[in-house]
């Protein structure tokens, strides 16, 4: 694939979720089907190795083979992707940049190596010799809610200013306020939001989102992502509704039981049943039971039709 500039990552961008057999091994025929079923949906993009890709759990040679596996296919297929070189050390996210780039990804994200956090010049430094390194391929900087240090979108718009291969993040966003300085200073970047927040943020100058809401269902994601372009009213509808499961549902999995995010990204897509990911977590990390899943299924469906 061509790299992208900021102008062309829009949209609804679907996460791989990694699927492990009994043993905690990559089940490599699972993952590769789950690539095809995503490229059949024909969403605007995929992308590997984020939060719910499970990026902190995989050894080098996983790394790289998921990496090889979704490079592959979605240039096979000629379908934009990017393959999330994060990582806690610095150190490790260099080495998967460069051994990534021959792979020719749309992008390549990154986050702020979090162990101990950054200040701005150590970002701005970090984030030069990322660039540096995956020359052409552009960045997009991974800021989600539990990054060790969530920035502000003032800080945004000075690491861009510094980093010319920075095209995108992904950030939490905020009220009306916080659009407005999201479009003062960070108008030149592609802005993605979180998944079930979308049409409101594609109504305030968000750009798309690497969704939650695709865990769900990712043709249906698609579906409500291209509405927003014609029927913004409607796709507010279906925003509210998402919002009611995704609060009243699935969060309390997280603030009351303690479950890391991913494992609520794995429980959508269980829900959903568009591909065969498993409930199951890489060890240390807890699995919601499928129990959970089949409860909560006819709330879903009642709620949200649209994605079943």
């Amino acid at each position: 694939m061509q790299p992208l500039t900021a102008r062309q990552i829009r949209g609804n961008w679907a996460t791989l979720l990694l699927a492990w057999d009994t043993a905690g091994t990559l089940d490599h025929t699972r993952l590769a089907d789950q690539i095809d079923s995503l490229i059949g949906m024909a969403v605007d993009g995929i992308y590997s190795c984020g939060t719910a890709g499970e990026f902190h759990t995989l050894t080098e040679a996983e790394f790289d083979a998921v990496s090889l596996l979704l490079a592959e296919r979605c240039n096979g297929a000629s379908i934009p992707f990017q393959i999330g070189a994060s990582h806690m050390s610095a150190q490790i996210s260099l080495a998967r940049v460069q051994r990534t780039v021959s792979l020719a990804p749309s992008a390549l994200q990154v986050i702020l190596p979090d162990w101990f956090p950054l200040d701005e010049a150590e970002a701005i430094d970090f984030l030069a010799r990322m660039a540096e390194a995956a020359s052409p391929i552009p960045l997009v900087l991974y800021n989600p809610p539990h990054a060790k240090r969530v920035l502000a979108p003032e800080e945004i718009g000075r690491l861009a200013r510094h980093t010319p291969g920075l095209v995108g993040v992904k950030v939490a966003d905020g009220d009306a306020a916080w659009y407005a300085r999201m479009r003062e200073h960070m108008g030149h970047l592609s802005v993605f939001v979180p998944g079930h927040h979308l049409a409101t943020g594609f109504s305030r100058g968000a750009h798309g989102s690497y969704s939650n809401v695709a865990c769900l269902h990712p043709g249906a994601a698609q579906r409500w992502t291209d509405r927003m372009h014609h029927d913004l009213a409607e796709a507010l509808d279906l925003e509210q509704r998402l919002r009611r499961f995704m609060d009243d549902h699935v969060a309390p999995f997280i603030h009351e039981q303690g479950y890391c995010n991913a494992a609520c990204d794995r429980l959508l897509a269980q829900i959903g049943r568009w591909a065969d990911v498993g409930s199951r977590m890489r060890w240390p990390y807890r699995s919601i039971p499928p129990a959970e899943a089949d409860r909560l299924r006819p709330i879903a469906q009642d709620l949200l039709p649209e994605f079943f």
